[in-house]
């Protein structure tokens, strides 16, 4: 009876051990997924300045009918 006792002891121990292990990876996770949301949004506003930039230039080349005019 003692050592069914000490077998359940053991395994509530290593239960307890990785339910603690598995908090600490889930908060590394969290931040993890916090850091690359904001890297994406970062990265978002750089591509969308790049497609700005781009409308831009694309803007100022005279069209087809300019060219066919002169």
């Amino acid at each position: 009876m003692i050592s069914e006792f000490e077998l359940l002891a053991d395994k509530l121990n290593r239960l307890a051990e990785m339910a603690q292990t598995l908090r600490l990876e889930n908060a590394a996770l969290r931040r993890t997924a916090v850091d690359l949301a904001s890297e994406n949004k970062d990265l978002r506003e750089r591509v969308q300045e790049a497609h700005d930039k781009v409308e831009a230039i694309l803007a100022a080349l005279p069209n087809d009918d300019e060219k066919d005019e002169a």
